[in-house]
């Protein structure tokens, strides 16, 4: 495959570097090279969670530890916390071992050496050494401070770090290619199946307003209705002024939806993962995570201080052997896992998580945000898609922004967990309630979710309708299945950015997904389905997906004839028509 530019997402986390020594020093031998690879094992052994009895130097840190990139950078930069002089070369991050990166700062090969430590001379030594001197017994003058070097600006000045540099060096890949820029583009009015941008009708398949709650006339009046009831701003935590009834009563109907004894929610969905996870765990903890996890996961588990290891993705065996090692060296295990991969599509596996979960006295927490509303008879969610008993799940959290219709977070579970997280959970006790429009809307969806359960069968059947045409025609969606989640995997990001561009083009909008968000081979464009989306939407769409594809392909075969211009937007059909002729 060919190289790529960086294409922004998000910065791939790095290790932070110290300036490198002066070019002229010699390599310097950091020490004996079993003590060097002693001490690497044990650095792997706290961030993988492997006993370090168990680890060999020439393991694969990715292939058989399971280290990724955050892990990765956990590790350089302890090692160059106890290395200083280590001047960090990429070369160890390509399938790297202890062994070799031991070999690496104990040859002195990367000026490894451990910064020089000031000798303490004893108090009297130096006072005879002094009247030696200077014969007259008169203490030494104190030499002058050398003058201090100034500071770079990349340590000083946040614009000049150089993280901040290489966001601008891959935004200005955009002007390279020639393509337009895919992000932060303006939608001027509410997202069903249908979008403005610029004026200009569009098909959506970029917004995941599953159930099309968000633009849903009793939605808005109730959430209008909160406003003139309780303004705009619940202006106060929740702990002291700031509950409602509707919080209440949004609370205990999202419980009884899921099963649970109590619920609450938060102003924030991303943040509810973070401060929950963070809030529980802690140091002596293990938290151990699929690895397709979204972000809000990595987020509380950095914030929780607590050791930090991904299991293969969906893979509950993998999980039971990596608990059977490991479990007895932690006080608190904590499994978490979404209900709908949000990349991917496909369904965790439930029951064998559970099990085993239960095997290895470790507790569960599952993300519903893509699940809650899209799967299930009735919308309950992956515990009614699997039938599971709730209690066997310790926490089920999820946003609000999706199926749900507004924004906010929330976590469900046993009331005497639930109670202890609303008095002590730092992002629910030192943030704001949700705002009263929010909470009407989504406890309005709720309601309607509840009253009219064929929007969500209308929905499985649209996904069902998109996967199979879109496999006929040789897309590869990768595992989705029984989602409203289904990617494009196109396995270059610059292929990707040009497959969006053509579909925009023929009026069709969907989101192109780049590194470093998804390894490079599996960049890919992700298709959101939602009820709203006729059957004859969908087939235009994946005809056109077909045809572009095809263009892509021809063009790297370099046959001009079949890699022609894409068709004129003037000439996409009409979204609305496509609605108004199903």
């Amino acid at each position: 495959m060919a190289a790529v530019p960086d294409l922004p997402l998000a910065a791939a986390p790095t290790a932070p570097l110290s300036p490198a020594p002066p070019a002229c020093e010699e390599p310097v031998p950091a020490g004996d090279l079993d003590e060097v690879t002693e001490a690497v094992l044990g650095h792997v052994a706290r961030i993988s969670a492997f006993p370090v009895d168990r680890l060999r130097a020439d393991q694969p840190l990715i292939d058989e530890l399971g280290f990724d990139s955050l892990m990765l950078t956990d590790l350089f930069t302890s090692l160059k916390r106890q290395w200083p002089r280590w001047r960090f070369d990429e070369s160890a991050a390509d399938r790297p071992t202890a062994g070799r990166i031991a070999a690496l700062i104990a040859t002195g090969s990367a000026d490894a050496a451990d910064a020089a430590v000031p000798v303490q001379r004893d108090g009297h030594d130096g006072a005879a050494h002094a009247e030696d001197a200077h014969g007259d017994g008169a203490p030494p003058q104190a030499p002058a401070a050398p003058a201090a070097a100034p500071l770079p600006e990349e340590h000083t000045r946040i614009e000049c770090f150089p993280e901040v540099a290489a966001h601008g060096e891959r935004i200005a890949t955009f002007d390279r290619t020639g393509l337009r820029n895919p992000y932060f583009l303006v939608h001027e009015g509410g997202m069903t199946d249908t979008t403005v941008i610029d004026g200009r009708e569009l098909l959506s398949f970029s917004g995941y307003n599953y159930l099309g709650m968000a633009t849903h006339p009793q939605v808005n009046e109730a959430a209008k209705r909160a406003i003139d009831a309780c303004g705009t701003s619940a202006s106060a935590s929740r702990l002291l002024s700031g509950s409602r009834p509707l919080h209440l009563e949004l609370e205990a109907e999202l419980a009884d939806l899921l099963g649970c004894e109590a619920a609450v929610t938060l102003a924030n969905g991303h943040a509810t993962n973070v401060t929950v996870i963070g809030h529980l765990v802690g140091p002596g903890d293990l938290v151990i995570h699929d690895s397709l996890a979204h972000d809000s996961i990595l987020q509380g588990c950095k914030l929780s201080g607590a050791t930090r290891r991904p299991f293969p993705h969906n893979d509950a065996a993998a999980l039971d052997a990596v608990l059977g090692q490991v479990r007895h060296q932690y006080r608190r295990v904590l499994v978490v896992i979404e209900g709908v991969y949000s990349m991917d599509g496909d369904i965790a596996d439930l029951p064998a998580l559970i099990e085993v979960k239960h095997r290895h006295g470790a507790l569960l927490m599952i993300d519903e945000a893509h699940s809650i509303g899209t799967i299930g008879a009735t919308g309950r969610g992956v515990g009614e898609h699997f039938g599971i008993d709730r209690p066997a799940v310790d926490l089920w959290s999820g946003t609000l922004s999706k199926a749900l219709a507004s924004c906010g977070g929330y976590v469900a579970g046993r009331r005497e967990v639930v109670e202890y997280l609303r008095y002590t959970v730092p992002g629910f006790v030192y943030s704001a309630g949700m705002t009263p429009a929010d909470t009407a809307a989504s406890l309005t969806a709720l309601r309607l979710l509840r009253a009219e359960p064929q929007r969500v069968a209308r929905l499985a059947e649209n996904a069902a309708l998109f996967v199979r045409l879109a496999r006929a025609a040789g897309v590869d969606i990768g595992d989705s299945h029984d989602t409203p989640v289904v990617p494009c995997i196109v396995g270059d990001s610059l292929k990707t950015l040009r497959l969006a561009e053509a579909l925009f083009q023929r009026g069709i909008s969907v989101n192109p997904i780049l590194y470093p968000a998804v390894p490079e081979e599996m960049a890919r464009l992700r298709f959101f389905i939602t009820a709203d989306h006729t059957p004859e939407q969908i087939r235009d769409a994946v005809a056109a997906l077909e045809q572009e594809l095809g263009r892509l392909a021809a063009a790297d075969a370099g046959d001009p004839a079949d890699a022609g211009e894409a068709p004129d937007p003037a000439d996409a059909p009409d979204p609305a028509d496509a609605a108004r002729a199903a």
